[in-house]
């Protein structure tokens, strides 16, 4: 923020893993485990006997259905962020479970950038690890007064990323311009939907203490 006061600019990518938690290496995430985090043997074991093989089938009465390998499993918000825990790219990381995001900081009348470098470090840490950037789903934003025709688009192997002057990040809209518009235009959408069914609730004829905890609980917080 004390950059975009100052009449500078930030560059930001949002970066999005393909099925992030389903592709985690296990091999590469126990190394990860034993020698970032000093987790013994033992755990190691028991972790991956959890991991290992894991099946599914459902049963319907008598009837069974065959049995179906399972690729994601409970821990596995856990493990990505375990795997992930060592990325840097040279530039601002901010890491939020799967939402990863590169700023940076780009100084009032500049007009060179090294996010394409930041942007190969990325692809590079996700080549070792095995991950996947999901090039359709990865956005880039300018912020501030930059003018976004002086910067070059970015690309990847897949295809080029998109420059968006908007963009949902943690369940808010942001803009490059950093009005809160957008934000509050899309809560109040949410809100008005939510608002109808407590009419449907009302004409119902549900009690006034049932109503207020539906307005408490599903309305209220998204205005809060």
């Amino acid at each position: 923020m004390s950059s975009l006061d100052n009449g500078g600019s930030v560059r930001t990518i949002f970066v999005d893993f393909r099925k992030a938690f389903d592709l985690v290496d296990h091999n590469l995430l126990f190394d990860k485990l034993k020698n970032m985090y000093g987790i013994p043997n033992c755990l190691l074991k028991w972790i991956g006997s959890y991991l290992k093989h894991r099946q599914q089938r459902v049963r319907a009465n008598q009837t069974t259905s065959s049995w179906k390998q399972l690729k994601g499993s409970w821990i596995g918000p856990l493990s990505f962020l375990a795997l992930i825990s060592d990325l840097t790219t040279g530039c601002l990381v901010h890491k939020y479970v799967d939402d990863t995001t590169l700023s940076e900081v780009l100084q009032p009348n500049a007009n060179n950038s090294n996010m394409k470098d930041f942007m190969e470090n990325l692809l590079n840490w996700a080549d070792q690890n095995h991950m996947q950037l999901n090039t359709t789903k990865t956005k880039e934003m300018i912020l501030g007064p930059l003018s976004r025709s002086q910067l070059p688009i970015l690309s990847t192997p897949l295809g080029p990323i998109d420059r968006v002057s908007s963009f949902k990040l943690l369940g808010v809209y942001i803009e490059t311009t950093l009005c809160w518009s957008l934000h509050v235009d899309n809560m109040i959408k949410k809100a008005t939907k939510r608002l109808y069914f407590l009419k449907q609730l009302m004409r119902a004829g549900l009690p006034s203490n049932h109503l207020f905890h539906y307005y408490s609980t599903v309305i209220r917080p998204v205005l809060e």
